[in-house]
């Protein structure tokens, strides 16, 4: 698994992990694994697995490290 950073979080459901090779990757509330979204917080760090949604690169069972 890899692991980075939620760079951004929205009210909307969604944010952003800055990875630790320097690429954002967006996530959504359905792929976090053991963790409610409420939980999370810009700052955090996080691991995942890189997926592929239909607009591109995601990141998928994202949970606190």
């Amino acid at each position: 698994m890899a692991e980075g950073t939620i760079k951004k979080v929205t009210q909307k459901g969604f944010g952003f992990i800055d990875t630790e090779s320097g690429k954002d990757l967006f996530f959504h509330s359905s792929n976090l694994e053991g963790v409610s979204f409420e939980q999370l917080y810009e700052g955090q760090r996080v691991s995942f697995t890189e997926g592929r949604g239909e607009k591109g690169p995601r990141a998928e069972n994202v949970k606190p490290i």
